[in-house]
């Protein structure tokens, strides 16, 4: 399979040439290993068992190979983070010794140094719309932060191209198989996370399908902001004997530490009027495949409505899959603006929107999300509240949707099928 260029290429371009150690981290199979192999001169793969029982035995031979040196799933001996820590400490002007791959933290109780200052990390996510070659982005997300981009292009892609997608996943190994094999596929790896990653990870599974019942209803809820309560009660309706409430934080927090959950976090800005805004975080696995496979619902019936839990401004699930699918890739487009990523909600659901985009300035883009070809004045009030408020540090105005055209409406609100946006 030929290698497909993604965002975090520039990235690593821009960096490894200075930076001595990167870890480059995320679920496994968003396409970490070939990303990384490719800068390398020596590849030491820890998920090799003759590989790791040699590195294991001599930490000092990361420092000693011929680099670039590639340390993939690093965390199967954590010491390595050290010695590679230690190597840049020796030698902290020579950039681009060390790529480090890793799908999970530190498991719990391991004794490792955070390396702040000495290792740069780096998220990678399962591909963005723009990384998938389907079509050729015609707007900039950094140049709608910058103000005033022109807005203009035509997108292919219909509603039903969307919902394929979703269901393709942007996992490189998946997307090109068969429908029956891609299902399969998807099914294994949500076994795997539970059977193997998890204890692999230090993290003892009880009850394996308590917890799978538990990540398919936070997959139901998913672009929600729904109680964890609310979803441990969808998970074990009409059961007596729940799992405590302690037990699935626990497995929640290694869930997300495994980059299988990937919530986005509430936009708390400082030094603005904005007052009571909600903290919880909207509900988000690593790709809406995991989700809409879990849930059971294949593209006739998300297309007719079925499935989920439809959180209020996303409508459908389908509209809360197809903003996953968003929030997806402008997290990946923002992450090569170094810029952080959060959703608005007042306390009283008052005001809403989806996606915020800030850069250190304090300057701020804010898009929402419809699934829909055509945009309505009652689709963009949000956007205006949000521009009353913030002033000159809201820079631009976006709605994501499904339609065929890019173009500026006459109140100055972008609107972008999904399609034609990039980094």
């Amino acid at each position: 399979m030929d290698y497909q260029q993604r965002v975090i290429d520039g990235i690593l371009d821009a960096a490894f040439g200075e930076i001595v150690a990167i870890a480059l981290e995320g679920a496994k199979g968003v396409g970490k290993t070939a990303t990384a192999s490719r800068r390398a001169k020596t590849v030491l793969s820890l998920t090799d068992p003759p590989t790791r029982a040699i590195v294991a035995g001599n930490h000092d031979l990361v420092a000693e190979a011929e680099p670039p040196v590639f340390i993939d799933e690093w965390q199967l001996e954590p010491q390595v983070w050290d010695r590679v820590r230690t190597a840049v400490d020796d030698d902290p002007r020579s950039g681009g010794r060390f790529l480090l791959a890793g799908s999970a933290g530190v498991a719990p109780g391991a004794r490792v140094h955070s390396g702040a200052g000495r290792i740069v990390r780096l998220v990678m996510r399962p591909m963005a719309m723009s990384e998938r070659g389907i079509q050729v982005p015609a707007v900039s997300l950094k140049e709608l932060h910058a103000g005033g981009a022109a807005v203009t292009g035509t997108s292919s892609l219909t509603t039903k191209d969307y919902v394929h997608e979703i269901l393709r996943s942007g996992f490189p190994g998946v997307r090109d198989l068969s429908e029956g094999n891609r299902e399969l596929q998807l099914d294994s790896y949500l076994t795997r996370v539970v059977d193997k990653d998890l204890p692999d990870n230090g993290v003892r599974v009880r009850r394996p399908a308590a917890l799978l019942a538990w990540l398919r209803a936070y997959g139901a809820a998913t672009a929600s902001t729904a109680d964890y309560t609310k979803i441990l009660d969808a998970a074990t309706a009409g059961e007596s004997n729940k799992p405590a409430r302690g037990t699935v934080d626990g497995y929640r927090e290694h869930l997300q530490r495994l980059f299988i959950l990937d919530p986005i976090a509430a936009w708390i800005p400082s030094f603005t009027p904005l007052k009571r805004l909600t903290v919880s975080p909207k509900h988000h696995l690593v790709d809406p495949a995991l989700a809409a496979r879990m849930v059971g619902i294949g593209a006739q019936g998300l297309l007719l409505g079925e499935g989920g839990v439809p959180s209020p401004s996303a409508g459908t699930w389908l509209g809360a899959l197809f903003e996953s699918l968003a929030v997806q890739s402008v997290r990946t487009y923002a992450a090569a603006m170094r810029a952080r990523v959060g959703h608005l909600r007042t306390k009283t659901g008052d005001h809403e929107i989806d996606i915020i985009v800030e850069t250190n300035d304090r300057k701020i883009t804010a898009l929402e999300v419809k699934l829909s070809d055509t945009i309505r004045d009652d689709d963009v009030k949000h956007l205006h509240w949000l521009k009353a408020q913030m002033g000159p540090l809201l820079t631009d105005a976006v709605i994501l949707n499904t339609g065929r055209f890019a173009y500026r409406r006459q109140d100055g609100i972008a609107v972008v099928p999904l399609a034609l946006l990039g980094p």
